[in-house]
């Protein structure tokens, strides 16, 4: 959804755990009937492979062939350590109850540090006219898209969010 399009939500609290909540859903389904029906440890792999492919095709030709937005302003998030992790819970366990507890736990906790290396030059410190802020901001400021919703802005206690307060994790 819009967490995962923009890099300057993805530097966000919000981020962090609406994307992997909901991005459980899918590879988890296709891991059980791979699973289930054949016994194949890798369903959640391969499903998050194709919806990686599905975001790139859809990420580079909706959003940069039709509206120029750079690509490293849209990319996808990382999901296959994630999907990874899930396959090999399910493979060494042998059992959905375990794998739906700690490979889900696991697809949540391997998410940010796997994103770290694609989003952390976007957490880079610039001013720019006199004030502070992150390459993902300066990138939110330049590139405006017509449906931003507002109150993502508003959620923040001040501009100085990955540096101030508590919203940085």
């Amino acid at each position: 959804g819009d967490w995962d399009f923009w890099t300057d939500w993805k530097d966000r609290r919000l981020w962090v755990t609406v994307v992997p909540i909901v991005a459980v859903t899918f590879p988890a389904a296709v891991q059980a009937f791979a699973w289930g029906r054949y016994r194949l440890p890798w369903g959640a792999t391969v499903c998050v492979l194709g919806l990686l492919f599905g975001e790139w095709v859809n990420r580079y030709f909706n959003f940069w062939g039709w509206t120029y937005f750079p690509v490293n302003f849209v990319f996808p998030s990382q999901l296959v350590p994630s999907a990874i992790i899930l396959d090999v819970v399910l493979l060494l366990s042998n059992s959905y109850t375990f794998t739906a507890v700690a490979g889900a736990m696991g697809w949540g906790l391997i998410f940010y540090p796997s994103n770290w290396p694609v989003i952390g030059p976007l957490h880079v410190p610039v001013e720019y006219n006199g004030m502070m802020m992150t390459l993902a901001d300066l990138q939110g400021y330049h590139y405006v898209r017509t449906g931003t919703p507002e109150y993502i802005r508003m959620v923040e206690k001040g501009t100085l969010r990955t540096f101030g307060k508590d919203v940085a994790p």
